[in-house]
């Protein structure tokens, strides 16, 4: 599913933020990636959808090469790829349907089905009443979780959610992992950055811990 062997990533000035890591993650896990801020998390994440290429190693994803795919396959790539970065970049001159029908605007379904997922994705996160406001309207989690519609509306076999619970209160920030593992449960391969060391030794999930830009830990998951 996901696969990264000996991967380095340099930036101009010879900054290096990833170095050297391999892991590999099967369909249908669920895998917390922490460390301190300007550990690699988010560069990792961006290597994931190629965003980012690697400098050195591999970095496969569905089998993919991402780091030898041509800028016309990326799309494709992303369409098996749910992406919730911390800069939710929602539109907020369009409604809350809207935003959550742009990931469609190029794919081939009708107007009527892609309206239909839409209206499927806003439901699952429990913001279909709110369809017709504008993003500013929302509160911080639904805002979070409007951007979480976005991301799975192409029903995605990856879902890459970068700090989602950053800056959100407790009660909302427990919303958004519920909506996390609900769509682990259906066998969606879930991949979360966190700084929440309480949310993850509860969880009990394997988790990846990077330190400088490299893979310090590999820690095996008590809860499957």
């Amino acid at each position: 599913m996901i696969g990264f062997s000996s991967v380095a990533k340099r930036y101009s000035g010879g900054l290096e933020v990833i170095r050297d890591v391999s892991f590999s993650i099967a369909a249908g896990e669920l895998v917390f990636v922490t460390g301190r801020s300007g550990a690699g998390k988010t560069t990792l994440f961006k290597l994931i959808a190629a965003v980012e290429r690697a400098t050195s190693g591999t970095v496969l994803v569905n089998g993919q090469n991402v780091g030898v795919l041509k800028r016309a396959a990326v799309p494709y790539l992303r369409r098996n790829l749910g992406l919730v970065f911390q800069d939710q970049k929602l539109l907020y001159d369009r409604s809350v349907f809207d935003n959550v029908m742009l990931p469609l605007a190029f794919s081939d379904f009708s107007f009527r089905e892609a309206a239909r997922r839409a209206r499927a994705a806003l439901d699952k996160v429990e913001l279909l009443p709110r369809e017709r406001a504008r993003p500013i309207q929302l509160s911080g989690g639904e805002q979070q979780r409007l951007a979480i519609a976005r991301a799975v509306v192409n029903r995605p076999s990856i879902l890459i959610a970068d700090e989602p619970t950053a800056n959100l209160d407790a009660a909302s920030a427990e919303r958004i992992i519920e909506l996390f593992l609900s769509f682990n449960q259906v066998g969606v391969t879930v991949l979360i950055a966190t700084h929440d060391a309480q949310l993850v030794a509860r969880l009990g999930r394997r988790t990846l811990r990077l330190e400088q830009g490299r893979l310090a830990e590999d820690i095996a998951g008590a809860a499957g």
